[in-house]
């Protein structure tokens, strides 16, 4: 569905949570999940914990995601999906549940 050109750019999809990863506690906190996006494509999102609250999903749950997509041999990854902390993008964003986390 994305490809490497699609690499640095911003992207909103939305997907099932297919996994709940532990988070990474190396450098900036990260929540990390994967969302199955349909097609048997899948996404890793890495979600700022040190700049947004988390989400709290369960397996299943349905999500949109607004965020810049990073190619890689595995699908790719999602991560920004929270406020500019410079206030010079739009920055992302989570949507699950009628709330939004950024």
């Amino acid at each position: 569905m994305y490809t490497k050109r699609d690499d640095g750019r911003w992207i909103e999809v939305t997907g099932f949570v297919r996994r709940l990863l532990s988070d990474d506690d190396d450098g900036s906190r990260h929540q990390r999940f994967i969302i199955d996006i349909g097609d048997g494509w899948t996404l890793l999102i890495a979600h700022n914990l040190d700049l947004a609250n988390r989400v709290p999903l369960g397996m299943g749950d349905r999500v949109q995601v607004r965020g810049m997509y990073e190619w890689n041999d595995l699908g790719g990854l999602v991560h920004w999906t929270h406020d500019d902390p410079h206030g010079l993008e739009d920055g992302g964003w989570i949507r699950y549940r009628r709330k939004v986390f950024k």
